[in-house]
């Protein structure tokens, strides 16, 4: 009797044990299955990235040219056809204006190129028939700061980058010496100014450093902001 009650006790045992363990293979199945494809994991997250422009690439910065307001400190090139006696090279003073042949001071400051070409156009009709004037911008030092790139958080140094056409993520990272120790890189974003709106786009720079996957190394733009935050402990 003592040794079938020995057996029975180590049956009921064994069941329990084998029961325990089956329910804790449902919960861990359940927990990666949450974990891997529910509303918090990354697996079925696409990144929150720029629409890409007609050729395929993420919008390029040529969508901001016709639209550049000139600032002090920029350097003006003005010609006046068939009047080269009357054409200057200049830059906008502090004040916001330049002073052109014949009809004094001009505000510039705030204008597009074109806006100022008509305005002169305009003054100069006073003193010449038909004027043609044209404006060209050959240094824009007054949007210089106002263009930089800035890359903070989690990396070897916060910095501020000139901006250069064609510039990617990646290239304005490793500028700044690469992520840190504690950096959470696939959690970084880049933030973007459009109009009066900011929008906010998803960068996995782990996956670009490490594994070559290039899909959200996006192409820069005059002013964008890219903040690399640190893991949670």
């Amino acid at each position: 009797m003592i040794v079938i009650l020995f057996f029975s006790q180590n049956e009921a045992y064994f069941g329990i044990v084998r029961k325990m363990k089956a329910n804790q293979i449902l919960f861990t199945g359940f927990f990666l299955i949450v974990l891997g494809f529910g509303p918090g994991g990354c697996a079925m997250q696409q990144p929150n990235l720029p629409a890409p422009s007609k050729d395929g690439l993420n919008e390029a910065p040529r969508v901001l040219v016709d639209s550049y307001l000139m600032a002090v400190g920029d350097q003006l090139q003005i010609s006046v056809w068939k009047n080269p006696e009357l054409s200057l090279s200049e830059p906008i003073r502090p004040d916001g204006k330049i002073s052109v042949p014949l009809v004094g001071d001009v505000l510039a400051v705030g204008l597009t190129p074109v806006e100022l070409s008509r305005i002169i156009e305009r003054k100069l009709s006073a003193y010449i028939k038909n004027p043609n004037v044209t404006v060209i911008l050959t240094s824009l030092q007054g949007h210089a700061f106002l263009s930089r790139i800035r890359v903070t958080g989690s990396v070897e140094k916060n910095i501020s980058l000139t901006y250069h056409q064609g510039m990617t993520v990646l290239d304005a990272v490793l500028e700044a010496g690469s992520v840190d120790l504690y950096a959470d890189s696939n959690s970084t974003k880049l933030h973007r100014r459009i109009g009066a709106k900011s929008e906010t786009y998803d960068i996995r720079l782990e996956d670009i450093m490490k594994d070559g996957d290039m899909t959200t190394n996006v192409t820069l733009m005059p002013g964008d902001i890219i903040t690399v935050p640190e893991r949670g402990f």
